[in-house]
């Protein structure tokens, strides 16, 4: 039996993926190979859920100079992995949403900077062995290292607020994208995200409101 691809892997599964909704909790398909070539919608959030990223204003997204680290990041893990693309993303005040295409078994960069290290894992090394594949998991560690060492430069040299012991949670929510309809649901919710912002659950105004 061939080994499955992104698209359309597990068609089958009871639940539907709604981006709203699931993205909260891992989604992650038992046994899959998270090195294969395909899409995935990625979220990761602030620790403690801090807004340092964005903020809206009149539904429009606003960029901090942390939020723009985060873009510029992002955008160049190219740079650092062949055979990827990141796709469409959003930087809202306390997460991050982001599509990431693999297009073939991802060899690392040769980049030498803070790097790969496993996805629950922020601490930043200083290389990244050339030959190695590396799948979904290392590519996110990668990107949550990075961006910590530059957040932590941000806060010794710019003033950048401080962040409580870390500035992503451990862990970040995957989902394998199994067809271009699903591909097609969550890049509208990707760009829609800032309009949600008054009714998202990640809004801690939203929850203090509620509590109050």
């Amino acid at each position: 039996m061939p080994a499955p691809s992104a698209y359309g892997v597990f068609a089958d599964m009871a639940n539907t993926f709604y981006p709203g909704q699931n993205h909260r909790r891992s989604i992650r398909l038992k046994g899959f190979d998270y090195s294969l070539a395909g899409a995935y919608y990625i979220t990761i959030c602030t620790q403690g859920r801090d807004c340092l990223l964005s903020e809206i204003v009149l539904d429009e997204l606003v960029l901090s100079a942390a939020g723009q680290m985060v873009e510029e990041v992002w955008t160049a893990l190219p740079q650092r992995f062949g055979g990827i693309a990141p796709d469409d993303f959003v930087i809202m005040p306390n997460h991050f949403h982001g599509v990431l295409i693999i297009h073939e078994s991802v060899g690392a960069g040769l980049v030498p900077a803070p790097c790969a290290t496993p996805a629950q894992d922020d601490r930043a090394t200083t290389r990244v062995a050339p030959t190695v594949n590396r799948a979904l998991g290392e590519i996110i560690g990668a990107f949550k290292s990075i961006t910590t060492h530059e957040y932590l430069l941000g806060v010794r040299e710019r003033g950048w607020p401080p962040f409580d012991r870390r500035f992503w949670q451990r862990n970040y929510y995957e989902h394998v994208i199994r067809d271009e309809a699903e591909l097609a649901a969550i890049r509208a919710y990707i760009k829609d995200n800032p309009l949600r912002w008054a009714f998202d659950a990640e809004n801690r105004l939203l929850q203090t409101d509620r509590s109050a």
